[in-house]
């Protein structure tokens, strides 16, 4: 444990370092990116109302992006064919790098980037979204602190950079998750270095104010605590649930090693860690509580307050979500009163909310009792979470434990996916999505595949090569007519 503590140090005093150029206002090291702007390749926007395929000339996929490769797999949401792989979504890699390497403070944190979340690769493809008419695939990409909308059509028929259309750089120096309105018109990128989550058209369309926006303008943020990471909206599109998650590369895992140093400055270290309720309208914070607090008070002392991955219950009265070196999740009751009814705490401002309580802790099994925390990945012991379409079965992404496990919503019993009950390989599990007919998709990334599970049989329907580590899994569509070239 004592190397791997060491080891660590040396993470934060980096980043520290890092942070501390890129925020300081004296520093002479100026970033040569502009956020919000356009591409350099492409400076003219496809229009994506011209042309667009009717409903009915639509075909439903699965996005899966795979990180380490820069590239997508297309598979078919209902046969589960595999339609596509190796689709390039960093045509513009030569440039990027060319960019990068020319500015010091890009250039650190982009090997900050590889050697800390990358685990020692580029984090090229993190989160991707198609628009409403399929034509064109909006991508976050890490390592190069950018969104970029891309014409499907165009690069999958390999016309490298000119299929980018748009391009916008975060404030900060990394992307990650994002989320799509369920209109389709807006997209959420988390600005992971920055505090806050940026909000993007999906739409060429007129303002209320009359003014033109494009695909791809940038409109509205929200601020978030250290690390921005998942935002989901409800059914209705008017709420938004996000978390941060901290500084998940630091040490400050062990709270009980070194008290002095680690337990009165774990915060400091891994820094605000929260979980909001945000009302879509005017970004307004409606909630922030502190989870790990939450836990505390309601008797789960010693658990981190950095929420991972989350699903909603369709009501919206129940959020369940995964903290960091958890092997499990928890289930949080929006509707029930504060547990002592009292303002334990107050988080940049907003005070502990009067409302929402920890309803269960439901512990899932740890295959890896001898593994040190420091050797999770990012913090994660388990790191996917979806629930079913029919809304009573929840799908977790056991990531160390090299298993995914089906949770009954009312009982809490599962079912485990692991090597030895599939015949595959079930190699750190990154990421879960609900897909159609009932059905949960989860990337094992360490195996360079998809699982498919039937979540009402408790079946494996199908295990689908794909390119190098597969994080995210999105439902999306593309015009047949596109299809039809491949």
């Amino acid at each position: 444990m004592g190397r791997t503590v060491g080891r660590t140090l040396l993470w934060i005093l980096a980043a520290g370092l890092l942070l501390s150029a890129c925020n300081d206002g004296d520093s002479d090291v100026q970033l040569d990116r502009a956020a919000g702007s356009d591409s350099a390749q492409s400076p003219d926007v496809a229009d994506p109302g011209d042309g667009s395929a009717s409903d009915a000339d639509l075909r439903s996929v699965m996005w899966v992006g795979n990180n380490w490769d820069g590239t997508a797999t297309v598979v078919d949401a209902n046969t589960l064919d595999v339609l596509k792989t190796g689709i390039d979504l960093i045509p513009d890699k030569d440039q990027e790098l060319a960019d990068i390497f020319a500015n010091p403070v890009d250039l650190a944190f982009y090997y900050l980037i590889r050697f800390g979340p990358g685990e020692g690769h580029d984090q090229y493809v993190d989160d991707m979204f198609t628009t409403e008419d399929g034509r064109y695939l909006a991508v976050s990409r890490p390592s190069f602190a950018d969104v970029v909308w891309i014409d499907i059509a165009k690069v999958t028929q390999g016309a490298g950079v000119d299929a980018i259309v748009r391009e916008q750089d975060m404030d900060g120096q990394r992307t990650d998750h994002m989320a799509l309105s369920p209109d389709g018109r807006r997209l959420l990128v988390s600005d992971s270095t920055s505090r806050q989550v940026i909000e993007f058209s999906m739409v060429d369309e007129t303002g209320p104010d009359g003014s033109a926006v494009k695909m791809g303008d940038r409109l509205r943020s929200f601020v978030s605590g250290e690390t921005p990471h998942e935002s989901n909206f409800n059914r209705a599109g008017e709420t938004i649930y996000h978390a941060s998650i901290g500084r998940v590369y630091t040490p400050g895992d062990y709270p009980d090693v070194l008290p002095e140093l680690l337990g009165p400055a774990q915060e400091a270290i891994k820094g605000d860690r929260w979980f909001q309720i945000v009302r879509n309208e005017d970004f307004e914070i409606l909630a922030r509580w502190n989870m790990g607090l939450e836990l505390e008070e309601s008797g789960y002392a010693g658990m981190s307050p950095a929420v991972r991955p989350m699903a909603i219950s369709h009501d919206e009265r129940y959020i369940y979500y995964q903290v960091s070196y958890f092997h499990g999740l928890i289930e949080f009751d929006t509707q029930a009163p504060d547990v002592n009814g009292q303002q334990d705490y107050v988080n940049e401002g907003l005070a502990e909310p009067d409302f929402g309580a920890v309803s269960r802790v439901v512990p899932l099994p740890n295959l890896v009792p001898n593994v040190p925390r420091e050797e999770y990945v990012n913090d994660s012991a388990h790191h996917g979470l979806s629930l079913n379409e029919s809304g009573d079965t929840l799908c977790v992404a056991g990531t160390v434990d090299d298993y995914v496990a089906l949770v009954d919503r009312q009982t809490m019993a599962y079912s485990l996916f692991n090597t030895a009950s599939t015949g595959n390989d079930y190699l750190k599990p990154y990421w879960t999505t609900e897909g159609p007919n009932d059905t949960c998709w989860i990337s094992l990334s360490g195996a360079d595949a998809v699982a498919v599970l039937d979540t009402r049989r408790h079946e494996e329907l199908a295990f689908l090569p794909v390119g190098n580590h597969p994080q995210r899994v999105r439902l999306g569509q593309i015009p047949e007519r596109v299809i039809m070239n491949w």
